[in-house]
């Protein structure tokens, strides 16, 4: 596979960018957000909306995108993970064979720190994670304002 990295809003053109938005839609399934939270998680991570950046990391194979991860910085460190891993998806074509463990091992490469995320109980991707060497330290709890 083949990686691209996008580390600021200026190594990346608005075609790209809205490429891998739609991309993201796509193929997060059931897990998957609006196209503006998608779009503002992107942001963060190039540091267009904030200094704290992240990265977008896109994988092709045969000159087709085959998957798409998002990392977060959390400016955080010392006492909770310096990244969030917002975003991995994978066309489900790709799926099955090794693309989602090269995209999570390419982005644990290029994170700088720990790596945190949230992963719903039923989706597959679960499992990926716990090889990968992710374990489940918290129960996540929320509180929502109305």
């Amino acid at each position: 596979m083949d990686y691209q990295i996008y580390k600021s809003f200026k190594e990346i053109s608005d075609d790209v960018k809205k490429e891998i938005i739609d991309f993201l839609y796509n193929h997060l399934d059931q897990y998957r957000d609006n196209k503006e939270d998608i779009e503002k998680a992107i942001d963060f991570a190039l540091g267009k909306s904030c200094d704290l950046g992240g990265f977008v990391l896109k994988g092709e194979s045969g000159g087709e995108t085959a998957g798409v991860v998002v990392v977060n910085r959390t400016g955080m460190e010392g006492y909770i993970p310096e990244n969030i891993l917002v975003y991995i998806a994978v066309d489900s074509k790709f799926r099955g064979k090794g693309y989602g463990k090269q995209l999570m091992n390419e982005a644990i490469k290029h994170a700088e720190g720990d790596i945190a995320l949230h992963v719903e109980p039923d989706n597959p991707a679960r499992y990926l994670y716990e090889k990968l060497g992710f374990t489940s330290k918290y129960l996540e709890m929320r509180y929502a304002k109305s």
